[in-house]
């Protein structure tokens, strides 16, 4: 039977596997961001992905930053297509002479910011949780999976951010999350099922 869905969903998949191998070696060495390798994550994340508007008209290219400016958002964020490469470059600095302990929240602000100036013209989101997760695993700190079923939890802790830059409410849902995520991994370590609501669940009022 053939594949009917989105064949976007199929690249990104399949993009986010050749990434993790891409970004293996760099974790074991621990190699500090750079520019290079956020254009570079963005170029594997994306490769396929990139619709005919943007990559015709616009002459936009996966591993490219934008050349147009695009506000997105409640608050309509991001930086100019022209002051990209400064603000960026600024955040990688500042993130990477950071030598404190708190490392989660080192990368809590990696993540807001990254979303907030929105380098890319699609892929922000993919490219930023990614990094926030290559920054935490450099670091000897475990990744996390921002989960489908909280997506709405975690827009409205980048928007509180993107307001009035409050981090504290992303930061504790990057906790729970991170809680979340190893709850998961070490029950089905463990060989325990996961609780699955049956049909009778479903059914009882009907």
């Amino acid at each position: 039977m053939g594949y009917t869905g989105n064949p976007r969903a199929l690249f990104e998949q399949h993009n986010q596997k050749l990434c993790y191998e891409f970004l293996k070696a760099k974790i074991v060495q621990k190699e500090p961001l750079s520019i290079e390798l956020v254009k570079e994550i963005h170029r594997v994340l994306t490769g396929g992905t990139y619709d005919e508007r943007r990559y015709i008209e616009n002459e936009e290219r996966p591993g490219e930053f934008k050349k147009h400016d695009y506000v997105t958002g409640v608050h309509e964020i991001g930086s100019a297509a022209q002051d990209v490469v400064n603000d960026l470059t600024e955040l990688i600095a500042e993130v990477n002479a950071y030598q404190g302990r708190d490392v989660l929240k080192a990368a809590t602000y990696l993540h807001a910011r990254f979303e907030y100036i929105h380098p890319f013209a699609d892929g922000n989101g993919r490219v930023g949780r990614t990094l926030m997760n290559y920054y935490l695993m450099t670091h000897d700190h475990p990744p996390l999976i921002v989960y489908d079923e909280d997506k709405r939890v975690y827009y409205e802790c980048l928007q509180k951010y993107d307001a009035a830059e409050e981090l504290d409410p992303l930061y504790e849902f990057l906790k729970y999350e991170t809680e979340k995520t190893w709850q998961k991994a070490l029950t089905l370590a463990g060989g325990v099922k996961l609780e699955r609501k049956g049909l009778p669940d479903f059914t009882r009022s009907v």
